[in-house]
């Protein structure tokens, strides 16, 4: 099974950082989402941005990956929560594919405010399947301090690693 990491992170790299874990463990592909026109200011700035561009449905433009989704049997996803959903980076991404024969991997952090960002992400997703999701906290305060344990992830990377062998020996 060919798998590939793709995600969106800004700030600390909160997202970039469980992508890279993933990466490590899995041997997986790995690309990230970079909008066209990056996002300038500081913290808050942007987080205002970010609001008023879910709250709009806005989907920016983003960079061609390097790779092609269409050629991966698993795809791993990796958000930030903005307001309650995925970064709008993403949602560019996700109606940008054909997911149909997939199976769709969908992480995301956040600072305490989950939201319905996996259920919107599953939404965006038509035609996949879904295995191992996972929501993963950092600090409230738009830090990179790690909330939900190192061993909970560690766990989950495990049990992502022990079903591919287990899809490998089918």
């Amino acid at each position: 099974m060919k798998s590939l990491i793709v995600y969106y992170s800004l700030t600390n790299g909160n997202t970039k950082r469980i992508a890279e874990m993933l990466q490590q463990a899995t041997q997986a592909d790995i690309a990230e989402i970079q909008t066209v026109t990056p996002y300038t200011g500081g913290y808050d700035a942007v987080v205002a941005q970010g609001q008023e561009e879910v709250n709009r449905g806005y989907e920016p433009e983003i960079q061609p990956l390097s790779v092609s989704v269409a050629d991966y049997d698993r795809i791993f996803i990796g958000t930030p929560t903005w307001w309650y959903t995925m970064a709008p980076a993403v949602r560019t991404f996700l109606h940008q594919q054909n997911f149909s024969g997939k199976t769709v991997i969908p992480f995301m952090t956040n600072g305490g405010w989950p939201g319905h960002t996996i259920a919107d992400m599953k939404i965006a997703c038509r035609g996949a399947a879904f295995a191992h999701e996972k929501e993963i906290q950092f600090d409230s305060n738009g830090g990179d301090h790690l909330e939900t344990p190192m061993q909970e992830i560690k766990a989950w990377i495990v049990a992502i690693c022990a079903d591919e062998t287990q899809e490998e020996t089918v």
